[in-house]
């Protein structure tokens, strides 16, 4: 089992950038590296949002048409952590950003379902 726990979040104006991570505990480099990892947001009343997704050596990654060209998401095994590397934040943007963890497949799902661990949650506000 895996422990998720997010960082990076905070307040940025539009256009601006914020860099998420999700460190792994509980885990060593080999566990880690055996898990696809993705980002969903949740914006307050909605439901969870696929945004972006990395198979588990990094190697191959799938995002989201409403991210494509703004965000990239990529992993380092070594130190059991995922990034997000945000940029041109727009207020629409604004959700808990929330980072799960994919032991049974060894692509990049966008399925909410496909994720068996999830962390807590850190959150994104973009003011306009």
């Amino acid at each position: 089992q895996v422990q998720l726990v997010e960082s990076g979040g905070g307040l940025v104006q539009a256009g601006g950038s914020l860099r998420l991570s999700c460190a792994a505990s509980a885990a060593s480099a080999q566990t880690f590296s055996r898990y696809a990892l993705g980002w969903f947001p949740q914006a307050p009343g909605k439901e969870l949002e696929f945004v972006v997704a990395i198979s588990r050596l990094g190697g191959s990654t799938y995002y989201a048409d409403s991210v494509k060209g703004r965000f990239t998401i990529s992993r380092d095994n070594a130190k059991n952590t995922v990034y997000l590397q945000m940029n041109s934040l727009k207020p629409e943007d604004t959700a808990v950003y929330y980072c799960a963890a994919d032991l049974l497949r060894s692509g990049t799902s966008y399925y909410v379902q496909d994720y068996e661990y999830w962390g807590q949650g850190t959150q994104v506000t973009v003011s306009s």
